[in-house]
């Protein structure tokens, strides 16, 4: 994800599946886009307006998925495993065409789209990617949830405290991970759970009409509901990093930084995106020129990135 240019797929790819929240097929084209562009949403089932820019400012909803809108009447939701895949897999500029108001869950981790954008390959672009780094600490408190990022020097990584007292089979997990590492697939193959007993209640607000043991993990008790179990010991704390990462995805360029997270989610991560960008003297932008050890600062900021300071 470091690599000096920007890129984007070789190729065009289709893909189709069901919405967690909604229950409808969706149908996805991802297409290729040009230096600078970003990530785009586009909903083709709408004539006009149907453009989404994947930006923390455009975050409408937090609640138990990411859902962005243009103020334009046009919105998609449960937007961060795709994000993910995205920033895993150093995809920097794409349009996302879809038919529908949700990306489909496939089986409720990012498994698939890495899978789906391994296959396509990716290509150089001409702009130079661009990093947001950070120049000191910030942290935010919100009663027993913290986040928090120090600088570091050249990579991203993340400590995660998920505490789930609720459940005697969850109940605290903590993990760290480096974005710069090659192998990470416990981290994108990490599906959502949720607790048995919390299932009609979620449902009473109509969501998770598309929810079954095929895209999420349920914990009932001490024990996992799905055929196989877990796919890692730390399959749950490995998702919270997994939806953090996607939400981070949303600050339109990488970010360098050391960031410790206990019991955060969706809500607390945009809160905090939106503390970091405030003050002008929290980060930098800067481009990788050969080497993570080799980054200069870019002024003034470019199209893609100006957005982050409007």
């Amino acid at each position: 994800m470091w690599e000096k240019n920007q890129k984007t797929l070789k190729k065009e790819v289709n893909f189709s599946g069901i919405g967690l929240h909604s229950g409808s097929k969706v149908n996805v084209t991802l297409s290729p886009a040009n230096s600078n562009s970003g990530i785009i949403f586009k909903r083709i089932d709408l004539e006009k307006n149907n453009e989404i820019i994947a930006n923390f400012k455009n975050v409408s909803s937090a609640k138990l998925c990411t859902k962005i809108d243009n103020g334009a009447g046009a919105n998609v939701s449960t937007i961060e495993h795709l994000m993910a895949a995205f920033y895993i897999c150093g995809v920097d500029n794409l349009i996302v065409n879809l038919d529908g108001p949700e990306v489909p869950i496939m089986d409720g981790s990012a498994k698939d789209f890495v899978e789906i954008i391994k296959k396509s390959g990716l290509k150089n672009l001409e702009g130079k990617r661009k990093f947001v780094k950070i120049k000191k600490k910030i942290e935010l408190k919100d009663d027993e949830k913290l986040i928090s990022i120090t600088p570091s020097a050249n990579r991203f990584d993340v400590k995660f405290t998920l505490k789930y007292e609720r459940s005697p089979l969850i109940q605290t997990q903590t993990n760290n991970t480096n974005f710069e590492d090659k192998n990470i697939e416990d981290i994108y193959s990490a599906r959502t759970f949720c607790l048995y007993e919390d299932i009609e209640e979620i449902k009473s607000f109509g969501l998770a009409k598309g929810g079954s043991l095929e895209n999420a993990v349920v914990v009932k008790g001490d024990k996992v509901l799905n055929e196989g179990g877990l796919r890692s010991k730390k399959e749950f704390v490995n998702h919270k990093i997994l939806d953090l990462a996607g939400d981070f995805m949303l600050s339109g360029a990488r970010v360098i930084g050391s960031l410790e997270c206990i019991h955060g989610g969706h809500a607390l991560t945009n809160k905090f995106l939106k503390k970091i960008f405030s003050d002008k003297g929290n980060y930098e932008v800067v481009e990788n020129q050969s080497s993570t050890s080799n980054v200069r600062k870019i002024l003034p900021l470019n199209k893609r990135l100006a957005a982050v300071n409007a």
